[in-house]
């Protein structure tokens, strides 16, 4: 069976205020063939997500031009428990929840060079227009912490919205990993920062790069095969680099050695075969969640 893609690019994000390089920066790591058609492993560690953003588009502009089928994944949340669109407000008449979500923070947010960002500020306002409290979102340094967010998770009991997503209770119920929840902003494994701040270089990659869709709101929730890809070159996805062991090797960070070992490991299973199945629910997977998984929440690119 030949594989589905022909290159691989595993994106390990950052919500740092300033530029930053090395451990706990961004680090993107492509898996490709050479000009001798070798697959082989490279990677970057651009100083801002700017710079990274175009480093990602120059990637998948190259690939595709030369007729590649590229798997583009990041390590941060793509959607939001069902119901956030709805509790926010957001219009959902004439597009999805999950798109309804992805446009407003892409309005909010704004990159600059240096890195700066507001995303405190942007969580504070959401979780205003939530709940009027310090929730959902939570976790903030104490110069950023005011009435609408503070440092300690309140309450989910009376919240709207879930804690964790579908994929995040599959995860925390099948495997030792433990993905923390969405709404998280800060302290160890903070993927909240990320998503805010990554959810919109994901929408203005997808609005540049021609034939390109987002897994699985705009492909749907089923295996791949090669006539699911015949009018796409591009799949953005979610992944859990922490589901793959990833042991740094010389002179290599534990996060370039993360983005490297899923890189491979996608590679591996498509070349056997079995990445095309992952793209659909797995086994045991309750057919009522998935609505709300296409319609809002995403999926986690599984092992």
């Amino acid at each position: 069976m030949a594989r589905l893609f022909d290159a691989y690019i595993i994106v390990d994000w950052s919500a740092a205020g300033k530029p930053a390089q090395g451990a706990n920066s961004i680090w993107i790591g492509a898996l490709a063939r050479d000009a001798r058609l070798k697959f082989k492993f490279q990677s970057a560690n651009p100083s801002t997500r700017l710079q990274a953003r175009e480093m990602i588009a120059g990637l998948a502009e190259r690939f595709a031009a030369r007729g590649d089928k590229v798997l583009i994944g990041f390590d941060f949340s793509l959607g939001y428990p069902a119901g956030t669109a709805e509790s926010i407000g957001l219009d959902t008449s004439e597009k999805p929840a999950w798109k309804a979500m992805h446009d407003h923070l892409s309005a909010k947010v704004r990159e600059k060079p240096d890195n700066s960002n507001t995303r405190f500020a942007i969580a504070a306002g959401l979780n205003y227009a939530m709940t009027k409290g310090p929730s959902p979102f939570w976790g903030a340094p104490a110069r950023d912490q005011i009435k609408t967010l503070t440092g300690q998770k309140a309450d989910f009991d009376p919240s709207p919205v879930r804690e964790y997503r579908a994929s995040e209770e599959w995860v925390r119920a099948n495997s030792k990993s433990k993905p923390k929840s969405v709404w998280q902003l800060y302290g160890a494994g903070s993927v909240g920062s990320q998503s805010l701040l990554g959810i919109p270089t994901v929408q203005a990659l997808r609005a540049r790069l021609d034939k390109s869709a987002i897994w699985p709101f705009e492909t749907g929730f089923e295996a791949f095969d090669q006539d699911k890809l015949d009018e796409t070159n591009i799949v953005f996805a979610e992944v859990y680099p922490s589901l793959v062991s990833a042991k740094p090797e010389t002179g290599e960070v534990a996060d370039q050695a993360q983005v490297r070992a899923l890189a491979r490991h996608y590679y591996d299973l498509d070349e056997a075969g079995k990445l095309g199945r992952l793209f659909g629910p797995p086994e045991g997977l309750e057919s009522t969640l998935i609505p709300e998984i296409t319609a809002e929440e995403g999926w986690i690119l599984l092992k």
